[in-house]
């Protein structure tokens, strides 16, 4: 059975819940190591009213704090960077065959002066690799081009060699058969009249084909078209060309099973595919869904 690292996010959120609620259910899949310290587990556990299960493996993160439910905090926002840190410490020792991960909030890692914008931004500078964020369930999977950049600053990011580059990244990752590819402008540009970042995607697109000797990447795809039902009978795999662009129609159809992986590094990590929470966090009755979580950990135990 794989050894599965955890790491807890923040700690104002609903990730302690999510794994104590569902200890007993990734225990059939895995072994669970859960990187968080004996004493804010208790405290956590005590605010939620549930009991912390005896085979519950701990790696004690350090941080001692106060929790605040549903609340933007430094120390919370350190916790939960400390927590995925040694999560990656686990992986790269051999000591755990995967990591994935709970939610954290930005603008807490902000307040605790942390520099990384979110879990792949990270893992992209401690393996200086080009991660790839991908997210979706088995019924679609949308990779993000561009992240979280501003939307501004999109049009200038799509460049020939960074884009061929991708799609060669992606294609090595998840040996896909056939992948949609989104244009930027509307209506994918209408031949230059709405804009011509099409041009560089489109060239993109052929080139890797013919590096492959194989049609896998189709585009330049309409983004408002290319989610419609009929066009999603014809592709598993989407890749848009910024946040929004693909997450907006993914989560509107699979909000609940979708997960976040992060491909092209040399460790497996998946993560939740939904935030904190804090409007929920700690309130009993709260209903929380354990669909995401449970998928996250299938997807790297399958």
């Amino acid at each position: 059975m794989k050894k599965i690292a955890i790491s807890l996010g923040d700690i104002n959120g609903v990730g302690v819940q999510l794994a104590l609620q569902n200890h007993k259910t990734i225990s059939k899949l895995c072994t669970p190591i859960y990187c968080i310290n004996k004493s804010l587990l208790k405290k956590a556990a005590k605010k939620l009213d549930l009991k912390i299960p005896k085979d519950f493996k701990l790696y004690k993160t350090k941080g001692d704090l106060k929790i605040k439910p549903g609340k933007v905090s430094k120390k919370s926002g350190q916790f939960s960077y400390d927590s995925f840190k040694d999560a990656i410490k686990l992986a790269k020792k051999k000591k755990v065959d995967a990591i994935c991960t709970l939610p954290i909030n930005k603008e807490s890692w902000s307040k605790a002066g942390i520099s990384y914008v979110g879990h792949t931004d990270m893992l992209r500078d401690i393996f200086k690799k080009d991660a790839i964020m991908m997210l979706g369930c088995e019924d679609m999977y949308v990779a993000l081009y561009t992240e979280h950049i501003p939307l501004k600053k999109v049009a200038s990011s799509i460049t020939y060699d960074k884009l061929y580059k991708f799609l060669q990244d992606f294609y090595k990752s998840e040996k896909p058969s056939k992948v949609a590819v989104l244009g930027l402008n509307p209506h994918a540009g209408d031949n230059g009249v709405l804009g011509d970042e099409e041009l560089i995607i489109t060239k993109a697109i052929n080139d890797i084909n013919k590096n492959l000797k194989q049609n896998i990447f189709e585009g330049c795809k309409v983004p408002d078209i290319i989610f419609s039902p009929n066009a999603r009978k014809n592709y598993k795999y989407f890749i848009a060309m910024y946040h929004d662009q693909g997450l907006a129609p993914l989560k509107a159809l699979y909000f609940d099973k979708s997960i976040n992986v992060s491909l092209n590094l040399p460790i497996l990590r998946t993560s939740v595919d939904h935030g904190t929470a804090f409007d929920i966090a700690y309130k009993k009755n709260n209903n929380l869904s354990n669909l995401s979580y449970i998928n996250a950990i299938k997807k790297i135990t399958n």
